[in-house]
């Protein structure tokens, strides 16, 4: 028997969710939120809309699942040893957010979408109580807890944040732009700064030219750990 001209051949074995969200992650990784259609998933997995509804619902239900399985892999990110203190704790989750929307830039909107939205969702407390676990073993006050978290958490989503894919007006921004010769105009152009109009700048190009995002990330955390040592 043939198949019917200008159907598309459906697939033989059962679709399974675990098989909807990575095929959604991949192509969200590929073109951002404006490759994710429930069409373009059909087609890709050679199924009928049903079958997503069913599974994962909506686009939107697949786009907050899809954050949640990316951001539930990275919060399972563990320090090497049995012995972590409480700092080596932070950086490993605080690093593996960074490396996840690095490889994910369609994440780090979602990602503040999520915490907004749902705040007893497993992304807003799983990042809350990696983080806030630690505020004890740091010496923070108890009274200081929520204050001390926040602080980290709000600052290493605006740090991740920078490696997003922007939507929307994305003019005179070119997305698969090369991150050297970013820096490189970048250097260029503080250089070309009038010294005594802008004596910070000119101190810093340098820095700017040789500088590495994560260890400027670190730096950031490692500050911020210093002053919650302090206070009582």
């Amino acid at each position: 028997m043939t198949t019917r001209a200008g159907r598309p051949q459906r697939r033989n074995q059962v679709l399974s969710r675990e098989q909807i969200i990575d095929t959604a992650v991949g192509m969200l990784d590929a073109g951002g939120e404006s490759a994710l259609t429930i069409r373009a998933l059909t087609e890709r997995l050679s199924t009928g809309s049903g079958a997503i509804y069913y599974h994962v619902g909506t686009r939107d239900e697949l786009l907050d699942t899809a954050t949640e399985s990316v951001i539930g892999a990275t919060l399972a990110t563990r320090p090497a040893g049995t012995a972590a203190a409480p700092g080596d704790e932070i950086r490993a989750v605080a690093l593996a957010l960074f490396d996840a929307i690095a490889a994910h830039p369609w994440l780090a909107t979602r990602l503040t979408l999520q915490i907004v939205r749902n705040p007893v969702g497993p992304v807003t407390v799983g990042i809350f109580e990696r983080i806030g676990g630690q505020m004890g073993a740091l010496g923070v006050p108890r009274t200081s807890w929520f204050d001390a978290a926040s602080t980290l958490v709000h600052y290493i989503l605006g740090a991740v944040s920078q490696n997003a894919r922007i939507e929307g007006d994305t003019s005179g921004i070119d997305p698969a732009g090369d991150r050297d010769a970013f820096v490189d105009a970048a250097s260029t152009a503080w250089q070309g700064l009038d010294p005594e109009a802008y004596p910070f700048m000119h101190a810093v190009v340098g820095q700017l030219r040789g500088h590495d995002d994560r260890e400027q990330f670190l730096t950031g955390i490692a500050v911020i750990l210093d002053g919650l040592a302090r206070l009582r």
